[in-house]
């Protein structure tokens, strides 16, 4: 029924830059809040970016000044501009979305890797 769809990962060098694309399908509700979330092998899941509804956003301490987190509402999409990329950026990033009535809602991770 309801689907995140992630894209835009891939394999970039130090200093590189990407961008995250996350699209929501299937509901009619209201999206509360959208975030990415990234998860590196061996450690647990951690929070990178949160963006509400009214477009107030939340950055990890290890990323700020260097992504943005965005969202257009009306496409039901939220993007991650990962700038000045280091190799502790390494890990799958999960798109989170809390969905008014339905809940909560993960997709199912996107690779991102940078090389030394």
């Amino acid at each position: 029924q309801v689907q995140l769809v992630e894209s835009g990962g891939g394999l970039v060098q130090a200093g590189g830059s990407l961008r995250l694309s996350c699209a929501a399908s299937g509901t009619s509700f209201g999206i509360k809040a959208m975030g990415w979330y990234r998860q590196a092998p061996g450690k647990q899941r951690e929070l990178v970016a949160v963006i509400a509804s009214v477009s107030t956003t939340t950055y990890a301490d290890s990323v700020k000044g260097r992504f943005t987190i965005s969202r257009d509402n009306a496409k039901k999409t939220v993007y991650l501009q990962m700038n000045s990329l280091k190799p502790e950026d390494t890990a799958v990033y999960y798109c989170n979305a809390q969905i008014a009535i339905l809940g909560d809602y993960w997709g199912k991770g996107t690779l991102v890797t940078v090389s030394s």
